[in-house]
């Protein structure tokens, strides 16, 4: 575990919450030498997918001898998780070393005021990668949005390319009510002349993207578009997918499971071949095996076949939408959910999408004042009353979900990555840590 001084600060940092804008950042770095400005990267944003495609790129770099950086989040267990060289959590000695290095500067800054009010978590933390992934020379770093795109710290980058997997509603009280007003943020993350690739499907979003791309000149590939095509064929333990290109077709099985991935490798093979054209060396045949082979915890995760129990981090409607037709079309029914989610998420449209594919529905919630009381989640949708059960802790319901399955019923534990990290210590113990530590 890291030192009591970097806890210490990480902690306080969290209570300052969300902060969207660019100025701090750019100020730290700036007393940093600027290390974003040290290595290639790949910027990754959407609402859904990201992360996934964000792993899938990584892998396909990574087995083509590239020595990588990965920056992702939220973590499920470790706070290192975020922050990945060649696949493997940063140390925990240069974790701290680069903290204390980072709150060092923040105090010097706060007082000539050259940062305001004090950065926040998820600050440190960008500026903490950047930092490690300068000093360790990467090839190339895949970076992952936080949230939205425009203001979003790791915006301070100027990338190889561009990537935005999908765009549907989730944190409007930041990003925007509309999917248009959601898209504009997003598209915050296009660069005058950098390449964008755009996995987006909903029309509306994509007019937006385009339309800023044509505003700063920057070359748009619609990943589902014309001369491009997705196809897929349903076996019994998955799906097999074809991508076709103008350039080449590429026929894979996806390591992670769900008819989804096969978009977001889709979104990942037009990336990597946007790469191939700006002279970055990569094999087709490491690209296929990078999909077929890549890990990405808590992402329809099967970790018990008897019963067979799942995890899974969808927090809004499109992520419960997938989750949802996996269930259809993959697990017997009804199931066992388990199920705990953020205030600030819809709970209703999430819930909707997923407790009816139940028989018993366990409401709970991670230790983390940000999740929603199972009392309030309850009351948001009586009409399931009868299969609710409540429970104040998340051990608790995976022991009550265990109990009611009797090793049969599938069970799902689904809602919030938050829960998924805690049903994994649940599950794994002590050596949670070190399952996540290598992917």
């Amino acid at each position: 575990m890291i030192s009591r001084a970097c806890q210490h600060y990480l902690d306080q940092a969290q209570l300052f919450g969300i902060k969207l804008g660019l100025d701090n950042v750019e100020s730290m770095l700036i007393s940093m030498d600027q290390p974003e400005k040290n290595f290639p990267s790949i910027h990754v944003a959407g609402t859904n997918g990201k992360g996934s495609v964000s792993a899938m790129l990584e892998r396909i770099f990574r087995l083509n001898d590239f020595k990588t950086g990965l920056y992702t989040s939220p973590h499920l267990v470790d706070v290192r998780e975020r922050i990945r060289l060649n696949g493997r959590m940063i140390p925990e000695k240069t974790f701290c070393h680069l903290l204390l290095d980072i709150k060092k500067r923040e105090k010097k800054l706060k007082k000539t005021g050259e940062v305001s009010g004090s950065l926040t978590f998820f600050e440190i933390l960008t500026l903490c990668a950047f930092n490690y992934f300068s000093q360790e020379a990467v090839d190339l770093a895949v970076l992952e949005v936080g949230m939205g795109g425009r203001f979003d710290a790791t915006n301070v980058v100027r990338p190889e390319v561009s990537v935005i997997t999908s765009i549907s509603y989730d944190h409007q009280q930041y990003l925007g009510k509309t999917i248009a007003e959601i898209a504009t943020e997003k598209a915050g993350v296009i660069k005058r002349g950098v390449p964008c690739l755009a996995g987006v499907r909903n029309q509306t979003a994509l007019r937006v993207i385009k339309k800023k791309c044509l505003e700063v000149g920057s070359p748009v590939i619609e990943v589902f578009g014309k001369g491009r095509k997705l196809t897929y064929k349903q076996i019994k333990d998955g799906y097999i997918f074809t991508y076709e290109t103008p350039g080449a077709s590429y026929h894979f099985k996806p390591s992670l499971p769900g008819l989804h991935q096969g978009e977001n490798a889709a979104i990942a093979l037009a990336t990597a071949e946007v790469m191939q054209e700006l002279g970055y060396q990569i094999k087709k045949d490491r690209m296929l095996e990078a999909l077929e082979t890549v890990i990405w915890p808590g992402r329809l995760e099967i970790i018990s076949r008897t019963p067979l129990v799942i995890l899974d981090g969808g927090h809004n409607e499109d992520g419960a939408r997938v989750i949802s037709d996996y269930i259809k079309k993959s697990v017997a029914q009804p199931v066992i959910l388990v199920f705990a989610i953020m205030k600030d998420k819809d709970v209703k449209k999430v819930g909707s999408r997923l407790f009816p594919l139940a028989s018993r529905i366990i409401l709970t919630r991670p230790s983390l004042d940000r999740a929603a009381c199972p009392e309030d989640i309850a009351r948001q949708l009586p009409e399931f009353s009868p299969r609710f059960f409540l429970e104040e802790d998340v051990a608790s319901a995976l022991r009550l979900a265990l109990t009611l399955s009797e090793g049969k019923v599938p069970v799902i534990v689904v809602g919030s990555l938050y829960l998924v990290g805690e049903a994994k210590r649940f599950f794994f113990g002590p050596e949670v840590e070190e399952s996540l530590a290598g992917l």
